[in-house]
């Protein structure tokens, strides 16, 4: 019998923040970057998650990238953490209104492939080769917009630019359906996967999932994340929380719906997930009111609510289990799951 999966957790520096939203201004400090990457290890994470001008700004021509990112490296080797994945912040620019790779304009369509490709250098600087794709605007606001064709095809173009670019990154596509744009080209995982099997090394092309990004599909993240388990193409996940189909909310994981919650743990460990070196990657906000003083709390929780729903995954007789869905007895394995999570014997 294997030994269990020892998890390694990873967040972005993102996800501590000063609590701005669309409809107000901050609300706390903003904490000190060493300090945000000093806080990993003290609340029990192994890697981080990085966009490129989390490194380094964007502008910056290569000779002071390479000072930026190596200033970067050396915080991170002191803390002992390793990046888990890079990605391009292609949708905050002016270029990238109209989408990146997708856009009309040829110039904006050139300016986002040349930042894709400087992403995929920062990215072997660090020592990272896991590189993700989230295609925030590659869509329309109405659909005569574009070609939807030709998008699709200059989307795999691009992802084959960075294949051919960096022979040695392997591209994760993290599909949303909508926000900020109203309809996504590919708002599904499989629409992702898709795209994966057409570039010209499919064996480097996967996808990362996102807990609210399926639910705001109208998808069972747990779902999606056995369908692209069973294509061995799950290399990341971002795990949080979501009330229903609104705004990406990136509540705590398990803090909406603990079943559904309990469900993306049963999928990852039963499959082995994390056993070549994934990691458990949270994106969660914390709420509006948290002070400063707690602005850590979320991914603490989120990270505490994964290692104790693994505990209870891990505790379920699964010989009953088999039973009980040989028998088509569904009623019983329901209940023998719902007293599993409020710790009843039966």
């Amino acid at each position: 019998m294997s030994s269990p999966t020892t998890y390694r957790f990873s967040f972005g520096p993102w996800n501590i923040s000063t609590g701005a939203d669309p409809f107000g201004p901050t609300v706390r400090n903003e904490m000190e970057y060493a300090r945000k990457l000093k806080a990993y290890k003290e609340l029990g994470f192994d890697a981080v998650q990085f966009h490129d001008d989390d490194i380094v700004p964007a502008d910056l021509d290569w000779q002071a990238t390479l000072r930026g990112t190596a200033e970067v490296k050396k915080i991170l080797d002191g803390e002992g953490l390793f990046v888990e994945i890079i990605a391009p912040r292609l949708w905050e620019d002016p270029r990238t209104v109209d989408g990146a790779f997708t856009a009309n304009n040829p110039a904006d369509r050139k300016y986002a492939i040349d930042r894709a490709k400087r992403c995929a250098d920062l990215a072997r600087e660090v020592g990272c080769k896991n590189y993700v794709l989230w295609l925030a605007r590659e869509g329309t606001y109405i659909r005569e917009a574009k070609c939807a064709k030709t998008a699709h095809a200059r989307i795999v173009d691009a992802w084959n630019a960075l294949l051919e670019h960096d022979k040695e990154i392997r591209i994760m596509g993290e599909a949303k359906p909508n926000e900020p744009v109203d309809h996504a080209y590919l708002p599904t995982v499989g629409h992702m996967m898709a795209i994966g099997y057409k570039t010209i090394d499919p064996s480097r092309s996967g996808v990362l999932i996102e807990t609210a990004h399926s639910l705001l599909a109208g998808l069972d993240p747990a779902d999606d994340m056995a369908f692209a388990l069973f294509h061995d193409k799950l290399w990341s996940v971002h795990l949080n929380d979501q009330n229903g189909l609104k705004y990406d909310q990136d509540k705590v994981f398990g803090s909406v719906d603990l079943r559904r919650a309990f469900n993306q743990v049963w999928v990852l460990e039963k499959a082995g997930y994390g056993k070549n070196g994934e990691c458990v990657g949270l994106d969660v906000k914390a709420m509006r009111t948290t002070t400063f003083e707690d602005s850590t709390l979320h991914l603490a929780n989120s990270r505490t609510m994964f290692l104790r729903l693994l505990d209870i995954v891990r505790s379920v007789d699964e010989k009953q289990v088999e039973e009980l869905r040989a028998a088509r007895k569904y009623e019983q394995l329901e209940m023998l799951i719902l007293n599993t999570l409020m710790g009843k014997k039966n």
